[in-house]
C-alpha cells in the first residue's frame, strides 16, 4: 500500500514538473509584431567592373531571360516609395532601400562622360539641398525595375519621371563599355560609353 501511495506521488510530480517546464521554455521566439518595421535592403553602393556572369548574378533580382549582353528581370524587393519636394526639386525616397532618388533625371540621353559632368553640375547646384548625387551602382538601378510596365509604358513605378527611359550606372563592362538600366524592356545591359542614355542620379543617407 505505502510502494503504490509512494509511485502515486512520483507520477504526480513528474506530470506537475512536466507541465511547468513547458510553461518555462525560453527556446520559444517571440512573434513578430504587426507594427514593427522592416529591415531595410543594403545594396551595394561603390563601383565595380562587372562581367555578365556577375550581373546574372546579382542579388533581389528575378531573371526571367538571360542575354549575352545582361538580362531582361526585375526586382524582388518589396519597395516602399514616398515622392516628397525640397526647396522645389522632387525626390523620390525608398524606404525599403534607405535610397533617395532624382525624382526626374536628365532630359536628355547623353553619353557617359558627360553623364559625369551632369551630375557634377548637379551637385554644385545643390539639388534638393544635396551635393552628393551620383550614378547608381547596377543593383541600385536594377531595383527600380518592375515586374510588368505601369501604365502601359515602362517597367518602373509611375512616381517617376517617365522620360528617363534607361539609365547609366557607375559599373563598367569595359574600358569602352558600361552598365545601364533599360525600362523599356525591363532589364540590365552594356551601353557603349559615346553612346546615350538618361541619368537618374541616387544618394544615400537620411532626409533632412
Amino acid at each position: 500500500m505505502i510502494m503504490k501511495r509512494n509511485l502515486s506521488l512520483f507520477f504526480v510530480t513528474f506530470i506537475i514538473v512536466t507541465l511547468l517546464g513547458l510553461g518555462c521554455d525560453n527556446s520559444i521566439e517571440p512573434e513578430l509584431n504587426e507594427n514593427q518595421s522592416k529591415p531595410q535592403v543594403k545594396l551595394r553602393s561603390s563601383y565595380r567592373g562587372l562581367s555578365v556572369k556577375h550581373i546574372q548574378s546579382i542579388p533581389h533580382i528575378s531573371i526571367r531571360e538571360k542575354k549575352d549582353w545582361g538580362f531582361w528581370g526585375h526586382s524582388t524587393i518589396d519597395r516602399d516609395y514616398e515622392v516628397k519636394t525640397i526647396n522645389g526639386d522632387k525626390v523620390v525616397i525608398d524606404q525599403a532601400t534607405g535610397l533617395i532618388w532624382h525624382q526626374s533625371g536628365s532630359t536628355d540621353y547623353i553619353k557617359w562622360s558627360y553623364a559625369k559632368e551632369w551630375v557634377r553640375n548637379l551637385n554644385q547646384r545643390g539639388y534638393a539641398g544635396y551635393s552628393d548625387w551620383r550614378f547608381p551602382t547596377v543593383e541600385e538601378a536594377a531595383s527600380l525595375l518592375e515586374s510588368s510596365k505601369k501604365n502601359n509604358i515602362l517597367y518602373i513605378d509611375p512616381v517617376f519621371n517617365k522620360k528617363q527611359e534607361w539609365i547609366w550606372t557607375g559599373d563598367s563592362y569595359d574600358s569602352n563599355n558600361a552598365w545601364s538600366a533599360d525600362f523599356v524592356g525591363g532589364g540590365v545591359l552594356t551601353c557603349h560609353v559615346d553612346d546615350g542614355s538618361y541619368v537618374r542620379p541616387v544618394r544615400s543617407g537620411h532626409v533632412k
